[in-house]
């Protein structure tokens, strides 16, 4: 029998080590009861929820539910695609819109934590356009003057959405318009992110820097931002710096091919009921993600994602930073961008809540007057995604589905609602 040497059994033993710790399975499915949740009544989550499909108000939906690190419930309804008759399945691909935001924002934060740069730096150190920009203010006559801002918009401006940058559709719409540069779309463009923003920097803003939370191109600005500073592609930067280490494998701004099959098609109610959405050309862009001229990477609205893959995200985020033994950010960026900076500027979507570096934050449980925790974090996106992080529960929410608009369907209510209720210890 050949002898093993001491070094080379060690060699041995570490390889060992390395290969189940990277692929150690993530975010294990359990039983609910194990993380304290009752499967009796998540069954109510369940019904609701084909309620909806069977009621035709979502065309499909995936819902995973992790606590403690580990997946207590993750279920899918309806249909990827319903005029084919294609399931919605566990590893349906989404646009998740909105929901790169939060992973662009990390990216900043990346590169703060490398010494690249700080989040009090104004954006035109890195794009000099962005020096010196205008603010449009309205007249009582409808008009509006176009004025010098106060001072430069700092990064710290853009991930809090108080730098004055809307998506266009405000004072001086028109001159928006004439730009090409409106609502949040970028798929169908074939033009760099950071031409389209070093053009937008010429437009008059919605307020001063600093003086109101207005949602808007901010994120795209950063992830302009991060190829100038890392001098990589937003993609390769994001795909080197947090896909790849959280295995995130199914998350793209553009989709392979073969992967078109697995792609949720985007529907919008109707008289006659749900209807598929436009096709490439229009807003939401049915084709562009598969058959686009793949040039713009939108850090504000657009990656496409399943919702294991999401779900590692946050879950580093719950982490403090770590996923997996990997350390992504440290616990105090994730501290940091986990409150709110808003201050003395008002949150106008909703009550107790504030607005932290790419997340909204629950400040006052009472005042929001819903299910959840003060520290409690999340954001959305324009097809109806949500999600959530409650440190309090060690709890990580992932919801998607692919409607818009969403008319008055009460799902989000009742998703929040039916989760909590099944917390039993």
């Amino acid at each position: 029998m050949k002898t093993l040497y001491p070094t080379k059994y060690a060699a041995l033993l570490f390889a060992l080590l390395l290969f189940f710790t990277t692929n150690a399975q993530e975010l294990t499915k359990v039983s609910p009861e194990e993380v304290g949740m009752s499967s009796e009544r998540l069954n109510f989550l369940s019904q609701t929820f084909q309620d909806y499909i069977d009621e035709n108000e979502l065309p499909g939906a995936a819902i995973l539910v992790a606590r403690k690190g580990k997946t207590a419930y993750f279920e899918t309804f309806g249909k990827n695609d319903l005029e084919n008759n294609v399931p919605m399945t566990k590893n349906s691909i989404f646009r998740i819109a909105s929901q790169t935001k939060a992973i662009v924002s990390v990216g900043i934060m990346i590169l703060q934590e490398q010494g690249k740069l700080l989040i009090t730096d104004p954006v035109g150190k890195y794009i000099p356009a962005f020096m010196e920009t205008k603010v449009a203010v309205s007249k009582d006559n409808g008009s509006y003057d176009i004025v010098e801002a106060n001072r430069p918009i700092t990064i710290r401006d853009l991930l809090t959405h108080t730098s004055g940058v809307s998506y266009g559709q405000g004072i001086a719409s028109d001159l928006w318009e004439e730009a090409k540069i409106q609502g949040w779309y970028f798929a169908d463009r074939d033009e760099p992110i950071l031409a389209t923003v070093t053009r937008m920097a010429d437009l008059p803003f919605e307020s001063q820097p600093g003086e109101k939370f207005v949602y808007g191109y901010n994120t795209d600005i950063l992830g302009a931002l991060i190829e100038v500073v890392s001098g990589k592609p937003l993609d390769v930067f994001l795909k080197e710096n947090i896909l790849d280490p959280l295995g995130m494998t199914d998350t793209h701004f553009y989709l392979p091919k073969d992967k078109k099959e697995r792609f949720a098609v985007v529907y919008s109610p109707s008289e006659k009921g749900l209807e598929r959405a436009p096709n490439p050309g229009g807003m939401v862009g049915q084709g562009a993600y598969v058959e686009g001229p793949r040039k713009s990477f939108s850090g504000g609205a657009g990656l496409l994602s399943t919702s294991m893959d999401y779900a590692k995200f946050l879950q580093m985020m719950l982490n403090k930073g770590t996923f997996n033994g990997i350390q992504i950010i440290s616990p105090k960026t994730v501290e940091l961008m986990t409150v709110s900076h808003l201050g003395d500027v008002p949150f106008p979507w909703a009550g107790g809540t504030g607005f932290g570096l790419g997340f909204s934050v629950v400040e006052d449980l009472g005042d929001r007057g819903t299910l959840g925790s003060v520290g409690e974090y999340g954001w959305g996106g324009a097809y109806h995604s949500s999600y959530w992080v409650d440190p309090n529960e060690e709890l990580v929410v992932v919801y998607f589905t692919q409607l818009i608009p969403a008319g008055d369907i009460d799902d989000h209510g009742k998703l929040r609602a039916l989760i909590y209720q099944a917390i039993i210890n």
